[in-house]
């Protein structure tokens, strides 16, 4: 039986006037009839295709503009726009995960199973846990980028069981419980019928294998442990706190399962002129009084060398100057950030009596008013308060 032979709501038993609801009631009840794994281990071709015919009328009449070119044209209508004039294909109505996933929504993941499948079992090979690892960088490493090497201890291979668990001479067998599927499934009943539960096998733990002779190193878990040393390639550009991740670089699995990876989280030594603000990078200058006022050049440390600053005259307090292209590398390899330099002008204090006199001609010339002359001090001030 196939959809295209039967009028949809016959095949669901629903008027052509039938709401959403009343179909949906409608497929979930002839569903739980059809299913597959309602009919035990001997397969039903009939139950099968009609389950199938079902299926695609459900998916049509849900749809209400499906719905409605299946009303007024037929199904070659209803298949306008979607699978072609070639047919419908039953898959196309799930964006290609097929009749399982109806099996899924409605009976806990054990579909398929009527179909000639085996439903999903757990890989025979789990996958290791991944490992984490610190590594200390300096300031200029972590801009640059550097080859630096981690050691952790993990999980490798048995190399006396070549990682099977077994002793030598011998191999893991077939589980007896669950006769090497790697899950054992059991039948239960529920107000939508009988249902059908896999869950991993306790014996084997999922892996469908059973070792009777264990290897004497490694207990027959086929890993034992190890210190690893591993070269970690930095790229230029990182920062504190950045996570890089080798992939393949960690423990092993079970029984030669896949290795997981190593995360290896990146510690960053403060500079001690430098900060950092992204892809730039500060540094504050100090310059006095006169050299702020009269401009002076200056050598200039940068992170690629020494570097001559020009402060021009009359540069004011909080003056920033860029130095282009001297910052960090970006991650993405689109040049650099730049050196920002903050300017602090310093006012000079502990000055002689011939540096106060020149101060006070030079404010008598710019004709500023400046506190007088302090015969007797900040001490002689407040004696005479009190007087």
């Amino acid at each position: 039986m196939s959809a295209a032979d039967t009028d949809y709501y016959e095949l669901l038993g629903v008027s052509r006037n039938a709401s959403e609801d009343e179909i949906k009631r409608a497929y979930r009840g002839l569903a739980r009839q059809l299913h597959p794994d309602t009919h035990g281990a001997t397969p039903n071709a009939e139950a099968e295709e009609r389950f199938k015919a079902v299926t695609v009328a459900y998916e049509t009449l849900r749809d209400p503009e499906r719905r409605r070119r299946y009303d007024m044209f037929g199904p070659d209508g209803a298949r306008a726009g979607g699978a072609g004039a070639g047919g419908m294909d039953p898959n196309a109505f799930f964006g290609g995960g097929g009749l399982n996933d109806i099996f899924d929504a409605f009976f806990g993941g054990a579909g398929g199973a009527g179909f000639g499948g085996a439903g999903r079992r757990p890989s025979p090979h789990p996958r290791g846990t991944d490992a984490e690892v610190a590594l200390q960088l300096s300031f200029e490493e972590a801009v640059f980028g550097a080859q630096k090497e981690v050691s952790v201890r993990t999980a490798v291979a048995c190399t006396t069981c070549s990682g099977s668990g077994a002793r030598p001479g011998s191999t893991p067998t077939r589980c007896s419980a669950c006769d090497g599927a790697g899950e054992v499934r059991r039948v239960r009943q529920s107000i939508l019928g009988q249902v059908v539960t896999a869950a991993p096998c306790q014996r084997c733990g999922g892996l469908g294998e059973e070792v009777r002779s264990p290897c004497v190193d490694c207990g027959g878990d086929g890993r034992r442990s190890e210190t690893r040393t591993w070269q970690v390639d930095v790229p230029a550009g990182v920062d504190h706190g950045v996570t890089l991740r080798l992939t393949g670089r960690g423990p092993v699995g079970p029984r030669n399962g896949p290795p997981g990876d190593l995360y290896v989280h990146l510690v960053v030594t403060p500079h001690d002129r430098f900060q950092r603000d992204g892809y730039d990078l500060i540094q504050t200058v100090h310059v006095s009084m006169a050299q702020a006022a009269l401009g002076v050049h200056m050598p200039f440390e940068t992170l690629d060398g020494s570097e001559e600053l020009e402060v021009p005259p009359g540069t004011q307090s909080g003056r920033v100057f860029k130095l282009r292209g001297r910052g960090v590398p970006r991650t993405d390899g689109r040049g650099r950030g730049d050196l920002l330099v903050p300017v602090v002008v310093d006012v000079p204090n502990g000055l002689s009596k011939a540096e106060e006199d020149l101060l006070r001609q030079f404010a008598a010339e710019r004709g500023e008013e400046v506190n007088p002359p302090d015969s007797g001090g900040i001490r002689a001030r407040i004696r005479s308060a009190f007087r």
